[in-house]
């Protein structure tokens, strides 16, 4: 499962506000149990200061009885340059990996500025399913 997380880029996150749940893809960058990604500032952001837990989701199609899927349940941690010392550790290697990603990442290169907000999310419970041609699917 962590093969799978490390092999690919783009996912969807979940999160939850009360009866409403949304899902967006999102990059990221996978390292030593935790999923590296950046975004803007907005609803999903404030969603995830009140409540931090959420769901993350990265899936390989082949065919259509041919697929692996990952699901990551975890909390969000929202990583700055200024924060206090534990979390400004975790924000220099993050944010190494994104420039990984995406090159010029929080620089003056940036192809997404807008983006400056770096988070990750911990890998607390991590389940995978997977579907083969002829066999039927496992969790």
């Amino acid at each position: 499962m962590e093969a799978l997380l490390a092999r690919n880029n783009v996912g969807r996150i979940a999160y939850a506000f009360h009866d409403r749940v949304d899902i967006e893809p999102i990059n990221y960058v996978y390292a030593s149990g935790w999923v590296y990604c950046r975004t803007s500032p907005g609803v999903k952001l404030d969603i995830m200061e009140r409540h931090r837990w959420v769901a993350f989701e990265v899936d390989e199609v082949r065919g259509l009885f041919d697929w692996q899927s990952v699901v990551v349940r975890g909390a969000t941690y929202v990583l700055k340059a200024d924060s206090p010392e534990d979390e400004r550790k975790a924000f220099t290697p993050g944010l190494t990996l994104l420039n990984q990603l995406v090159p010029g990442t929080l620089s003056g290169n940036d192809p997404v500025p807008a983006r400056y907000v770096v988070f990750r999310i911990h890998l607390d419970e991590v389940t995978g399913r997977e579907a083969k041609p002829g066999a039927s699917s496992s969790a």
